[in-house]
């Protein structure tokens, strides 16, 4: 199962990481990050969420069925993809259809008192 992690973590700590595994040329297991809470609850919103749930395990898919999945409108799932595609969580292949190319989504944070 390919499971792609969610975290909230510094700019500094996740350019480590990608140094690290780039200097050992060994590669690591997928994972997004995000600068703070709000930024992620800002891209991956609830629609958002509800969309990448429908695409989970379905493969490449036009625009249009993904809004058909989802029975919303083209244009404001257009939007959310393009979203999505700029954060990293879906990909285009040659064809220009869309996918999400994880089975799972697994969400790691912690929010505590300052």
């Amino acid at each position: 199962m390919k499971t792609v992690t969610i975290d909230i973590r510094p700019l500094a700590e996740t350019l480590g990481d990608f140094a690290q595994t780039w200097k050992s040329g060994k590669s690591s297991a997928p994972r997004i990050s995000f600068e703070s809470p709000e930024l992620l609850f800002k891209v991956l919103s609830g629609k958002r969420w509800e969309l990448l749930n429908a695409m989970t395990g379905a493969g490449a898919m036009s625009i249009r069925e993904a809004a058909r999945r989802v029975e919303r409108d083209v244009k404001a799932v257009h939007g959310d993809v393009t979203a999505l595609l700029n954060a990293g969580l879906l990909s285009k292949t040659d064809d220009g259809m869309i996918v999400f190319p994880y089975d799972a989504i697994h969400v790691d944070f912690m929010l505590k008192a300052a």
